[in-house]
């Protein structure tokens, strides 16, 4: 296995196994950042964790709860992680268990290599976009040794058929205007449109496994959001294309905010 993928899937884990603990207590330590976007304890434990294990790699690392260096800093980084220790806070704080831990490995502001862990259900996605490989496990604890990961096995392949029915992945937190008549363009060419309404970056997921047929994401995005799925994604086969320039989303931008974008087969 690729060295740094390895570490980024057992730091994914076991920062996922720090987000739990929190997740067992009454008092989530819940914050709120100057733009009224939720932080809690959780975030904090889970990003000192894999700042551990991302340290024993020579990359430097882009994460939400890292202090964001300057562009002028940033712009010779050939490559660089892009981490969201616990994406879907909200999610996290309403306690429905749709929150994840997300890892990409990014060079030339293309991903290379994603990972995402969802701490509730111990499930866990491995992207190699450069191999063609994504692949799902189920863990029985947070603990894992990535050499004894069969990813031949576990492999997961989008849903290459699309017939009478489409089924579009939404946000719980951010379904818009915007959104709702993409989802209505559809009603055209399909007999039947089914929503599938999911938090953070497990919409990639669903999309990427064959639940879900096309993801729209009409409103703000962060790169650290993205990067881990967009890995999975394209690693299967998938596209995930900006409203503004109809290429894929790219990283390490001097803006870290991603534009509208759209998952859906190439």
């Amino acid at each position: 296995m690729n060295k740094s993928l390895k570490i980024a899937v057992e730091a994914a884990v076991k920062g996922g196994e720090a987000i739990m603990t929190v997740y067992a207590q009454d008092d989530l330590g819940v914050e709120f950042k100057d733009d009224q976007s939720p932080l809690t304890l959780a975030d904090k434990k889970c990003n000192d964790i894999i700042n551990s294990y991302l340290e024993k790699t020579e990359f430097p690392v882009i994460s939400e709860e890292n202090k964001l260096l300057s562009f002028e800093e940033r712009k010779g980084w050939d490559t660089c992680w892009i981490v969201d220790p616990l994406d879907g806070t909200k999610e996290f704080v309403k306690r429905n268990g749709e929150f994840t831990v997300n890892i990409a490995l990014i060079q030339k502001g293309k991903p290379l290599l994603g990972v995402i862990y969802v701490p509730d259900t111990k499930e866990l996605y491995v992207a190699d976009v450069r191999n063609s490989m994504a692949s799902k496990f189920k863990l029985n604890e947070h603990s894992v040794r990535a050499e004894d990961l069969d990813f031949d096995k576990n492999r997961i392949e989008p849903n290459r058929e699309l017939s009478v029915a489409v089924n579009v992945v939404g946000s719980r937190s951010h379904m818009n205007d915007a959104t709702s008549e993409f989802v209505q363009s559809l009603s055209n060419q399909f007999e039947e449109v089914n929503i599938v309404s999911k938090g953070s970056s497990l919409k990639f997921c669903l999309v990427a496994e064959g639940k879900a047929d096309v993801y729209p994401r009409f409103a703000p995005t962060m790169e650290w959001d993205t990067a881990a799925g967009q890995a999975i994604c394209e690693a299967v086969g998938l596209e995930v294309i900006s409203k503004e320039t109809d290429e894929p989303l790219l990283y390490n931008k001097e803006n870290l905010l991603n534009p509208w974008f759209i998952v859906k087969q190439a």
